[in-house]
């Protein structure tokens, strides 16, 4: 028996905590979360003013995990980020000194303001749980999880992500702007918070309502924005522990053969569509399975339905096309794409599965 009942109260204090400063958004929450359990990263491409940034807190915030915040500028370092060795005068030796990457969460603010020197500094450690330098490797303690944000509006002087970097995301999210009623509800929030929560600072980088407000000025990387330590409070709810367990229980959930099948089909549909040029990877694949399974955890099942499939196969699958023509080369575009898939590929009997998995 697995007891995915873990998985689905530990979802649910977290999703009870995060909305104490989120309005809304519970499937972006969902996902979110779906991606922590099935030990992935997520990119979330928004506006300013969506809450980006908030979300990545709040979620650090609630679990007793250390977390790092880092601000991504044009002169950002790799050394800055990984950390590096330093002679020490003192003790005629050279000392090692961890850089945020060494955390459990890690928030990559504006992650395409850095240039791709930087940015590819990240791939290790996403794909392969470890840092190199200076010929010795460094595993990173679990969990770890990069939760990055970027904006898709401003493009001047960002260095958009190459395709490796993209397809080491398990999802993209977007969360959009709050309906009419949520956004009542993040005014009625600020005006009961005192005047020292509400204030806007760039180490904060956010107000305590549901919405981030960017800064305007950059700082060197000498002046790197960071947050230290862990962002938990004393009523934390989830443990380091508890997290590492949840994702164990997740990778037993049971799938179904012909489930497996059917991820492959869609993921060679997008590779035989004549409108891309590059479509999803194996690993596309095997992220779509972890997500099914650590999805239909949180929803209390131990087993995956074509349902569950269905729901991240854009989250999971869509940032990662390439489209022939330039022109194409956009999110709703990639997301009609896989809707159209999902539209023509069979699915599989959804009684046939249960009935095979219970």
């Amino acid at each position: 028996m697995i007891p995915v009942n873990e998985v689905q109260n530990i979802a649910r204090q977290l999703q009870t905590e995060i909305g104490r400063k989120i309005v809304g958004k519970q499937h972006e929450i969902e996902l979110l979360l779906t991606a922590l359990f099935a030990s992935g990263h997520v990119l979330m491409e928004d506006v300013p003013g969506t809450g980006k940034t908030m979300l990545a807190k709040t979620l650090a915030a609630a679990m007793q995990c250390r977390f790092q915040r880092v601000q991504f500028t044009p002169d950002l370092l790799p050394s800055d980020l990984t950390g590096g060795n330093f002679y020490n005068q003192k003790e005629s030796e050279f000392i090692f000194r961890p850089g945020p990457l060494f955390a459990h969460i890690v928030l990559a603010d504006e992650i395409n303001r850095a240039t791709p020197r930087t940015q590819s500094s990240l791939l290790e450690c996403m794909e392969e749980k470890q840092i190199s330098i200076d010929g010795t490797s460094m595993k990173l303690e679990d969990p770890f999880m990069v939760i990055a944000t970027q904006n898709p509006v401003d493009n001047q002087g960002t260095f958009p992500l190459p395709e490796a970097q993209m397809d080491r995301f398990m999802l993209k999210l977007s969360l959009g702007y709050p309906s009419s009623v949520e956004g009542v509800e993040i005014l009625r929030r600020s005006l009961e918070m005192p005047e020292s929560s509400t204030a806007v600072s760039e180490t904060a980088g956010k107000t305590d309502t549901a919405v981030y407000q960017e800064p305007t000025d950059r700082e060197p990387a000498s002046m790197l924005h960071r947050e230290a330590g862990s962002a938990r409070s004393d009523d934390s709810t989830v443990s380091r522990e508890q997290i590492i367990r949840t994702r164990q229980i997740c990778r037993q959930i049971q799938v179904h053969p012909d489930l497996l099948e059917y991820m492959v089909r869609i993921a060679e549909a997008t590779r035989q569509h004549p409108e891309t040029a590059l479509g999803a990877s194996p690993r596309a694949t095997q992220a779509l399975l972890r997500a099914s399974q650590a999805y239909a955890a949180i929803q209390g099942r131990d087993y995956v339905l074509p349902d569950d499939i269905r729901t991240l196969a854009s989250p999971v699958l869509a940032h990662r096309l390439i489209f022939r023509s330039r022109h194409q080369n956009g999110a709703s575009q990639a997301i009609q794409l896989i809707e159209s898939i999902l539209d023509t590929e069979p699915v599989p009997t959804e009684a046939g599965i249960e009935g095979s998995v219970k």
